[in-house]
């Protein structure tokens, strides 16, 4: 047997508490895509009630799961999130996939973010258009610093720069419906292409890009280790940090949608900066670029804390090298942050990150299905664990989450058959990695204490 070699032992430091736990919900999962989206969904969905249904649905959808992931997560209060209740209820192999789905789905996020920043820098300083990538770069290092020297540090820029995003939000929203709203003349031609067929489809695709939009809502999970108060905050975080998205994407997309016809949603590149253009005039241009900015710091922040919790979390399972344990006395799993880091300046100068961008729906609704399957199996296998919080309307509501996720699942891989087939290899092409790594670190560290 070969011995792991032993990591430095600091302990990730239970310094968070509630208002993080709502600020990472919402700081993580509210991105640039909300300004985005609107546009495609109007292209694919030419109808104002059922985009805003399918914006609503996915929203209870998601509150509906957090229930059920409000009590894994204070069931294994551990740093990572969903692989952990997935190998405990179904073993290392399956830890070990769903772990390194959630980290290639969260390792994309620092690189496509810095990417907007840098373009959103060039729209607010023209003569920075050429140096974009300079730029991303410049944004990645930056708070690949700010991280460095502890977690404090990342809380307090998570939860002013959440709330600074949601003040400009709602100013959006505010003077969308105080506007007077653009008239259209060829509204009833563009809603009379929905009888053409391929609803369905169209359908699925829509709810695949907003899927996309409200994935971060399970960001509470991956710090559930550094939490004061799990049994108490962590529902808390899940539950506001969730009903907070859900209004506030319902409430942006009506606003967006009372101010424009659709049929100009469906040609506007950024519906968002056309709305804020009626809203505020000439100043409309500029406010939605520095809106955008400050939304994105946000998310920036908050992808640059979650990746390296995941990768630590699977070193101490033996699924990654034992460095990816090292934690400085900050409470930063720095050895974890420093790889982040160069992978994502790879995917940044590579533009790697679009190619990656569009599986991740399909990995997203992969590892949620295996989440709310280890639940229903837990219950079974170890009905004395501790369970701080209970799912409402066990088991009803699981399988209810489950079933769902299981139909958007299938629907995505019938509208993208493309990325189905690409995730399918790369699961495929896991099962020679997991035996690799398992062989080469055959000890398993269960927790830092018996390190000590």
């Amino acid at each position: 047997m070969i011995k792991v070699q032993k990591p430095n032992v600091n302990k990730l430091k239970k310094v968070l508490g509630v208002a993080f736990g709502i600020s990472i919900v919402v700081g993580g999962t509210i991105g640039a895509g909300i300004l985005r989206t609107p546009a495609s969904i109007a292209a694919l969905l030419p109808n104002k009630t059922l985009i805003l249904f399918c914006w609503l649905l996915t929203g209870l959808y998601i509150l509906l799961s957090a229930s059920s992931y409000a009590e894994l997560t204070t069931m294994l209060p551990k740093a990572g999130g969903a692989f952990n209740y997935i190998k405990r209820a179904f073993g290392a192999y399956a830890g070990f996939v769903s772990g390194w789905f959630d980290y290639i789905l969260n390792i994309i996020a620092p690189a496509f973010f810095c990417v907007i920043l840098g373009e959103y820098s060039a729209l607010l300083f023209p003569h920075f258009k050429d140096y974009s990538t300079i730029i991303a770069l410049f944004f990645l290092t930056l708070f690949t610093l700010l991280h460095l020297p502890g977690v404090k540090i990342g809380s307090i820029t998570q939860q002013v720069t959440s709330a600074l995003k949601i003040i400009l939000l709602f100013t959006l929203i505010i003077g969308c419906f105080f506007a007077q709203p653009v008239k259209s003349e060829t509204l009833a031609a563009v809603e009379s292409h929905m009888t053409g067929g391929g609803l369905l489809i169209a359908f699925f695709k829509a709810m695949q890009l907003i899927l996309s939009t409200y994935d971060g809502w399970t960001s509470v999970s991956f710090f559930a280790e550094e939490d004061n108060n799990p049994g108490k905050n962590i529902p808390k975080s899940y539950f506001i940090g969730a009903l907070t998205i859900t209004v506030l994407y319902v409430l942006i997309n009506a606003a967006i949608l009372y101010v424009l016809p659709i049929n100009t949603i469906a040609q506007s590149p950024l519906a968002a900066s056309a709305a804020a253009a009626v809203a505020f005039g000439s100043w409309g241009f500029t406010f939605i670029n520095i809106a955008a900015v400050f939304i994105v710091l946000s998310i920036l922040n908050a992808y640059m804390m979650i990746p390296s919790r995941i990768l630590f979390g699977l070193s101490r399972e033996g699924f990654f090298v034992p460095q990816g344990m090292n934690v400085n006395k900050g409470g930063t799993p720095y050895f974890a942050l420093l790889i982040c880091y160069g992978l994502s300046f790879f995917l940044i100068v590579t533009n790697s990150y679009e190619q990656l961008f569009a599986l991740g729906a399909v990995m997203l609704t992969v590892v949620t299905a295996f989440s709310f399957a280890s639940l229903l199996q837990l219950r079974k296998k170890e009905p004395n664990l501790y369970r701080p919080f209970k799912v409402w309307g066990y088991p009803y509501m699981t399988i209810l989450a489950l079933v769902i996720t299981i139909v958007l699942f299938i629907g995505f891989a019938i509208s993208d058959y493309r990325s189905l087939i690409i995730v399918s290899v790369i699961f495929v092409s896991t099962y020679p990695f997991y035996k690799l790594v398992t062989k080469a670190y055959k000890v398993k560290i269960e927790d830092q204490e018996t390190l000590e």
